[in-house]
C-alpha cells in the first residue's frame, strides 16, 4: 500500500512541472501595432444577440457566440430552435455562409443565411464543453 501511495505522490510531484510548463501564458509581440476600423467593419457587440433571417425574412436563429481564431473570425455560434432556452442547440456558422448589413433607416444591423430553421438545426451540434464551457 506505502509502495502505490509512493508512486502516486512522485508522479504528481514530477507532472506539477510539466503541467505548470503548459500553463505560462503566451508572450506578446515586442512591438504594438494599431489597426484602423474600417467604416464598413462590424463590432462584436453588434452582432451578439443579432437574429439571423432566412431568404424570407422569417428568423432561422441567434448569434451568440463568436469563434475567433489567430486573431480571425472563424464561426458565428448561433443558437436554433428552442423555446424561452428550452432546447436550444448550437451550431458553427461559418462567416462567408452569414450576409451581414446595416439598415441605415432604422439603424441596426441584420444577419442572413440561405438555410433553414430546419437545415440549421440538423446541422452538427457545437457544446459548450472543456475549454468553451462558460
Amino acid at each position: 500500500m506505502r509502495r502505490y501511495l509512493f508512486a502516486a505522490v512522485a508522479a504528481a510531484a514530477l507532472a506539477g512541472p510539466a503541467f505548470a510548463e503548459s500553463a505560462k501564458p503566451a508572450a506578446p509581440p515586442a512591438t504594438v501595432k494599431f489597426a484602423p476600423v474600417p467604416a464598413d467593419a462590424v463590432l462584436s457587440y453588434n452582432l451578439v444577440g443579432l437574429n439571423i433571417v432566412d431568404g424570407s425574412n422569417a428568423n432561422v436563429g441567434e448569434i451568440k457566440d463568436l469563434v475567433i481564431e489567430k486573431g480571425h473570425l472563424a464561426g458565428y455560434i448561433t443558437s436554433v430552435g428552442g423555446f424561452l432556452g428550452m432546447g436550444e442547440r448550437y451550431v458553427v456558422l461559418d462567416p462567408t455562409s452569414v450576409a451581414l448589413t446595416y439598415d441605415e433607416g432604422a439603424k441596426k444591423w441584420k444577419a442572413s443565411v440561405n438555410a433553414t430553421k430546419d437545415q440549421l438545426k440538423a446541422a452538427p451540434e457545437f457544446k459548450y464543453e472543456g475549454k468553451f464551457k462558460h
